[in-house]
């Protein structure tokens, strides 16, 4: 009888300590209080319930300090659009350090540099980023450099009659900032100087005509850039010269059939993600709610569609992937969703978790700490 209880031990152990890793989610509109954070099993795929971690006014997008120490958000104040820096505790709750006003503007993404000196915002109806030092306790500084991008492709008229900053990023090396403008059917380069928080304009990567370009992420071995494009729902790879600070422009994947998209009345791609093992870049795409998996060839950068998968919510405004690549979580906007997906790690194709779908008031973006 002891034996037998001391198997039955034996057997529960990994359960007892299965590892899990914090999630916070970005919220945006009138049912949300803020920022809401859950604990997930990376064992078993399962998120805990959500509970607010730190109330403000949509905080949509959310960005970790690369100590992971400290978490930034864009959202809104008394004083207007602001960024918000939080102290991460222990048991993950958030403690408010500071805010800082934006002044033009709201945040449509967030991102932290590598040096963890400073942080950029970009302003989709601004039109322009916005440079923030962060000081050695994570603290914000006051707003460092205001710059406005110029112009507009005006090949969609409704979308691109002005510049669109859409989101911020960093090179491999971290020695330049992209900045994919939906307006200008680009993509804005800058050198940085992290030692002087401050970024300069280096050039820029011209996209599809008319793609509206979103999102973007670099290959794992930082040889390719990968757009999404929101208005084309496509992808765009480039090769990229790290050395230079340029690109150049190879091919176009369609996230969906031109058949497919005609069904409903609005389309849009909305985040990309590249798998930690290289071989798989995924994409969402809100109206048709699916999320787009692609083979990516390590050689040339092409990728192929291997599955289109219903995300199981509505209009999923965020994907994003636990960093051990097991698994796939996507934010339906529009039915306070987050969903969970197993993926498979030699096709990457995903599989939906009935039992692991838990309820956010319209979340717009997930955020591991990891």
């Amino acid at each position: 009888m002891q034996l037998f209880a001391f198997i039955v031990l034996l057997s529960l152990i990994p359960s007892l300590f299965a590892a899990s890793v914090d999630v916070y989610f970005g919220t945006s509109g009138k049912a949300t209080k803020g920022i809401y954070h859950s604990s997930f099993n990376k064992d078993s795929g399962k998120l805990s319930p959500p509970k607010l971690a730190a109330g403000i006014g949509s905080p949509g997008f959310l960005a970790l300090h690369p100590k992971r120490s400290h978490l930034y958000a864009v959202a809104t104040s008394d004083q207007g659009p602001c960024v918000a820096a939080y102290k991460i505790e222990k048991n993950g709750s958030l403690t408010l350090l500071n805010t800082e006003v934006i002044g033009d503007g709201g945040g449509a993404h967030i991102s932290v540099h590598p040096s963890g000196n400073f942080l950029l915002t970009a302003q989709y109806g601004g039109g322009s980023i916005a440079l923030f030092p962060v000081d050695k306790d994570g603290r914000l500084q006051p707003r460092g450099q205001l710059i406005e991008h110029v112009g507009g492709s005006r090949v969609v008229a409704s979308r691109q009659n002005a510049p669109h900053p859409h989101w911020t990023g960093y090179s491999p090396d971290g020695k330049f900032a992209f900045v994919p403008d939906l307006g200008l059917d680009k993509i804005v380069i800058y050198k940085v100087n992290a030692s002087r928080p401050s970024i300069t304009a280096h050039g820029s990567a011209e996209s599809l005509a008319g793609g509206g370009p979103r999102h973007m992420r670099f290959s794992v071995d930082g040889k390719f850039i990968y757009l999404l494009n929101e208005l084309s729902l496509s992808v765009t790879t480039f090769q990229y010269d790290a050395k230079k600070g340029t690109t150049k422009r190879l091919t176009t994947t369609p996230a969906l059939s031109e058949s497919t998209k005609s069904e409903e009345e609005f389309n849009s791609s909305s985040e990309i993600l590249v798998h930690p093992n290289g071989n798989f870049v995924y994409s969402a795409n809100r109206g048709d709610d699916t999320v787009t998996v692609y083979q990516a060839n390590r050689s040339t950068g092409r990728l192929t569609v291997t599955e289109v998968e219903p995300v199981r919510g509505a209009f999923p405004r965020n994907i994003n992937l636990e960093p051990g690549g097991k698994w796939l979580l996507a934010a339906g906007q529009h039915s306070n969703t987050v969903a969970v997906f197993a993926i498979d790690q030699s096709t990457g194709k995903i599989t939906y978790q009935l039992d692991s779908v838990v309820n956010v008031p319209s979340p717009i973006c997930i955020l591991f700490n990891e």
